[in-house]
């Protein structure tokens, strides 16, 4: 990937939480990291006050983490391009970028969705955006991972993959802390699907705490939606083990139950008698799961999959569906053996 030289020269683009914590991350190694941010306010306050109170309040940031504010600044020179942005602009962002981007870039995609519309990952919308010039250097990065927590140096375990297990280890190396365990892996597809669709059933799951149904209900919701991305990743080629590790399995679990998650935030606040609109517009930063669910859902759809969880969860959120509705469908579907998807 990059042919034994040491990566010292890192962009970072975006600067919400993530984006934020892995640029401090990187710069607390020694690295080189400027730090792509798009609000005035939060650049101004990274760069006199050492902060992002915007979207980080209360964790001094490294003083190696350069804020910049454009893109050919962000981009110069550098070996590695982390994207952490919203799934939403991730197109938007990547062409504005692509001018800047050396043929021999590694990207790396921090970023959790699935774009409306086209239905695609956010590697297959880089690929398309920057055509040959990635073809070979794209991986992502996902897995439980609080931003505040991985800030506060708590000990996290993500998982990193790339078509090639050589440049991932790579990766693994470069991401790597004491604090801050990195995986390998190569299913780019099946990470990616992981980190998107586990904000859906996120949002089922802060619901049916909205409505104090307990901890059965949440149980059988991480189950049974962990099925349900399983199904959708293997129909697109993945490895069902993939759901099984960091970027299934461990970040459906944090995100259903977290405090800290903005999508079961989102659920339970619309269980409790919010609407959509009310939700988001109390919400600073993205909670990927809404939009992700309308794409979630047609994915399902176009692939034949059944997803009933995503489904209940988009027709609360773009049908007004009331989410007690949405449980009792769920609960009289017809039997079916368990292992029966």
């Amino acid at each position: 990937m990059l042919e034994g030289d040491r990566i010292t020269r890192i962009a970072v683009i975006g600067a919400g939480s993530w984006g934020t914590a892995l640029a401090n991350l990187l710069a607390e190694k020694g690295l080189e990291v400027d730090l792509w941010v798009r609000e005035e306010e939060v650049f101004r306050q990274i760069l006199d006050e050492r902060v992002n109170g915007v979207f980080l309040p209360g964790v001094r940031l490294s003083e190696g983490l350069r804020p910049v504010i454009s893109f050919e600044e962000a981009l110069r020179d550098k070996q590695v391009a982390v994207l952490a942005i919203p799934s939403h602009v991730f197109r938007e962002v990547l062409v504005g970028i692509k001018p800047f981007v050396r043929s021999n870039i590694v990207m790396v995609i921090a970023t959790k969705g699935i774009e409306n519309h086209t239905l695609m990952v956010m590697s297959e919308v880089a690929r398309e955006i920057l055509d040959e010039r990635c073809r070979e250097t794209l991986a992502c990065l996902s897995g439980p991972s609080f931003a505040r927590e991985v800030a506060q140096h708590y000990p996290t375990a993500v998982t990193v993959a790339c078509p090639h297990m050589g440049h991932a280890k790579e990766l693994q190396e470069l991401f790597s802390r004491d604090f801050f365990r990195v995986y390998a892996g190569d299913d780019m597809i099946g990470t990616q699907l992981g980190g998107a669709l586990k904000n859906v059933i996120a949002i089922a799951a802060g619901a049916s705490d909205g409505l104090k149904f307990g901890e059965n209900a949440r149980a059988a919701l991480i189950t049974r939606g962990l099925a349900e991305m399983t199904r959708l990743g293997v129909a697109m080629g993945s490895n069902p083990h993939t759901f099984a590790g960091l970027a299934g399995l461990g970040d459906l679990v944090l995100t259903c139950t977290g405090d800290q998650s903005r999508n079961r935030s989102v659920g339970f606040k619309i269980a409790t008698g919010m609407d959509l609109q009310e939700v988001t517009r109390s919400m600073r930063m993205v909670a990927e799961g809404v939009k992700t669910a309308q794409s979630a859902y047609e994915l399902s759809l176009k692939m034949g999959v059944a997803m009933p969880i995503t489904e209940e969860v988009y027709r609360i959120l773009y049908e007004g569906r009331d989410p007690r509705d949405a449980v009792k469908q769920l609960m009289l579907r017809d039997l079916k053996a368990e292992r029966e998807f």
